[in-house]
């Protein structure tokens, strides 16, 4: 069964700083006309920061769509055209001033493939090396060291919501259960 929908026509409503928005019209398999909205993102990435304790280096910070703090690993959106790779090093040193000596990837994350484009590069890092904090100018959050272990319980009982966070959570835990990933 052919399962690709084809994009007969893009027309976007909204071109802004962060997003775009499209309401396109596309033919589904069959041939039949419907309407597709999309949200267009650049992407990004974030990262699972190992100390040599086993914690995690994460973020507390106010998300305005949600009117909360957050508890979040270190993210950060793309430019259009940044390598994800060294996009996931430079959010890391801004938001948690750590650097880590090696670096793994642990794949893609897509947070809305519903109606959004973005996808997050997942990354972790380990034998960290403190530089110094570089927010940027609108950037206002906490670091906090969470272990490993507690982290996952957090995801499993509901405390962590972000999605990214959750999935790298998981990630990382079960990489290390392997020996796959180091620390």
């Amino acid at each position: 069964m052919e399962l690709f929908e084809k994009t007969l026509e893009k027309n976007y409503v909204y071109e802004g700083k962060i997003i775009n928005v499209r309401c396109d019209k596309a033919a589904l398999p069959t041939g039949k006309p419907c309407t597709r909205e999309v949200v267009e993102h650049n992407g990004g990435v974030c990262v699972a920061a190992i100390t040599d304790k086993n914690e995690l280096m994460f973020v507390r910070q106010f998300r305005y769509p949600y009117m909360e703090v957050i508890l979040e690993l270190p993210a950060g959106k793309l430019e259009k055209g940044e390598d994800p790779f060294e996009a996931g090093k430079r959010e890391l040193e801004e938001e948690t001033g750590c650097v880590a000596e090696k670096y793994a990837s642990l794949g893609k994350f897509y947070p809305t493939p519903g109606y959004c484009g973005e996808i997050i590069y997942l990354y972790v890092g380990w034998q960290l090396r403190e530089t110094g904090m570089n927010l940027d100018d609108d950037e206002y959050l906490e670091v906090e060291k969470i272990p490993l272990d507690k982290a996952v319980d957090m995801v499993l009982n509901g405390e962590i919501c972000d999605g990214k966070t959750q999935a790298l959570v998981m990630r990382v835990a079960e990489m290390q259960r392997r020996g796959t990933i180091g620390r």
